[in-house]
């Protein structure tokens, strides 16, 4: 099953479409796809509501979460990458957060910040927790609390995560810097999260392209891990780290310039395609 919001900024509508592929309006049983009502949204099934117009399916789609409580982030997770940006492959995941207001959807506009001239992209494949995890015993029960997949682009401004001092925080939440979605897939139809291929393009330039099967530390250990330092609720995003290839790592580091097109995908869960434009 497949779990979107649907419409115009703040005024989305909850949708879920099966196996057909047709979208249906969850409106009737809830008003969104919040923490809230997550847990309720995925004991419906898609027979249980009725289709939308092709017209309505086909509007604006949101974040397929609305305000999760906290996007917790992992970084340096792929071996290839920690070595394009010169760091040590870590012995524990490397942690920061993200706060909600810089969740938009998809295929929305990023906003480049004033005055930067080092904003990258991060394909990622990022966890929406499905029941509470509190001190789990062991990695083999992290699955049971995840809800579902999407994609995660984890835009970071360099200069302000590693120039400036302090905690790479400060290069992460700047507005719009977190576009996620299309939609939720459910895990139930995501049998192996460590074996998705995931790739992005700058104006049509391949710039990221691996497979989830090179995570330093797998989702399961992620969700495992979290949970002996904070407690993971329903509707929290866990961004699992992304490849090498960012502009950070590369040669020239073509960072991105408002006009930028970047599109991304990761197999079975869909695509995204965000305009850089200036704050």
């Amino acid at each position: 099953m497949r779990i979107a919001r649907h419409g115009a900024p703040g005024a989305e509508r909850p949708v879920v479409s099966g196996a057909d592929g047709v979208w249906r309006d969850l409106s009737s049983v809830v008003d969104d796809v919040t923490p809230a009502t997550l847990a309720r949204v995925l004991a419906l099934g898609p027979g249980d509501v009725v289709a939308l117009p092709e017209a309505a399916a086909a509007d604006r789609v949101g974040p397929p979460v609305a305000r999760p409580g906290k996007v917790v982030c992992i970084g340096v997770n792929y071996r290839a990458h920690a070595a394009e940006t010169s760091h040590d492959e870590p012995s524990e995941p490397v942690v920061f957060l993200k706060t909600a207001q810089t969740v938009v959807g998809p295929d929305d506009e990023v906003l480049i910040p004033r005055g930067s001239t080092k904003t990258d992209w991060e394909v990622e494949l990022a966890v929406v927790i499905g029941r509470e995890a509190r001190y789990l015993a062991s990695p083999a029960e992290a699955r049971a609390c995840v809800a579902g997949y999407t994609i995660s682009n984890d835009v970071s401004e360099r200069e302000l995560q590693l120039e400036r001092g302090g905690t790479w925080d400060k290069g992460k939440n700047c507005e719009t810097f977190n576009p996620l979605g299309p939609w939720i897939r459910t895990a139930d139809e995501v049998p192996d999260p460590q074996a998705l291929g995931l790739r992005l393009r700058v104006d049509g330039v391949g710039r990221q392209d691996s497979s989830t099967a090179a995570m330093i530390f797998g989702v399961d250990h992620l969700v495992w891990y979290l949970s002996q330092v904070m407690v993971l609720e329903p509707g929290d995003v866990i961004n699992t780290g992304t490849p090498s290839g960012v502009a950070l790592g590369l040669p020239d580091h073509p960072y991105l310039r408002p006009g930028n097109v970047v599109e991304l995908e990761i197999d079975g869960l869909g695509r995204q395609r965000q305009t850089m434009g200036a704050a």
